[in-house]
């Protein structure tokens, strides 16, 4: 049998070798740190409006516990205590800023890795796979923007109000970009669930089964995925993770109720 002969069931790449596996991934992986790269640029032409964003949680979160800045009133800047710590936020903020940009590039080439060693009727969900992947951690790094005020109100005023927030910005920015990454990361749950149903690792009859599993898990993961582990991080990422674990056994069941339809029909 042809190549191009070859059944819909089988696999492409059976006879790529181990050399041939690692080329393929050092290509993947390049392509992606030069969107990286390219997606850096371009927050360090913005770095200022990304800078000023970056600082609107720490700032709404001052205003709402109507604490004053030991800077002066409406101030809410932070403090730079190190001599080379403006320039390690500055790599911070662009090296961070340009991975996700670079966030639909850079599931594009993990897709076009694993294809090769994908059934033919699986390749075609490619696209929806980025798209779907891109929209999800964009999504989940924006509920990380509108829940960090919130995480900061609570996490600042947990101590008491004998304290006076002066936050320097690399624990700042490590919490807030942690937070971002997270966040987008978690919201690929329901990809992941899905994908491992459309290849066969698991259906929605298992997923069903480990619910009480699921639950738990989902909590420990996220107290590790997030920077701060404060009750209110937990819910907002906790919550949407579950809905997910359960929209995805919900898509099992569709699924295979139409796998049962199509096998009635012929």
């Amino acid at each position: 049998m042809t190549t191009d002969q070859q059944p819909e069931t089988q696999r492409s790449d059976r006879d790529m070798s181990l050399v041939e596996h690692l080329t393929e991934l050092r290509q993947r992986v390049v392509k992606s740190l030069i969107a990286v790269v390219v997606g850096a640029v371009v927050v360090w032409i913005f770095y200022d409006e990304v800078w000023s964003t970056l600082l609107s949680p720490y700032c709404d979160a001052l205003a709402t516990l109507d604490q004053e800045s030991p800077l002066g009133e409406g101030e809410c800047s932070l403090v730079l205590n190190q001599p080379l710590e403006g320039l390690s936020l500055f790599f911070t903020v662009v090296g961070y800023g340009g991975f996700i940009v670079a966030i639909p590039v850079v599931l594009w080439q993990a897709w076009q890795f694993v294809v090769p060693g994908l059934y033919a009727h699986e390749k075609q969900y490619g696209i929806r796979f980025v798209v779907s992947g891109a929209t999800l951690f964009f999504f989940g790094a924006g509920l990380a923007f509108w829940s960090a005020p919130r995480a900061l109100e609570f996490l600042l005023d947990v101590g008491g109000q004998q304290f006076v927030p002066l936050l320097s910005p690399a624990p700042y920015i490590s919490f807030l970009v942690k937070m971002l990454v997270a966040f987008g990361l978690g919201f690929q749950f329901p990809i992941i669930l899905i994908l491992a149903q459309q290849i066969g690792l698991v259906d929605a009859d298992q997923l069903k089964a480990g619910r009480r599993y699921a639950i738990v898990g989902i909590v420990v993961l996220v107290a590790i995925l997030t920077p701060s582990g404060d009750p209110i991080t937990l819910g907002v990422l906790s919550v949407p993770m579950y809905l997910f674990y359960e929209a995805s056994i919900i898509f099992g069941w569709f699924k295979k109720r139409k796998a049962k339809k199509l096998a009635n029909a012929s």
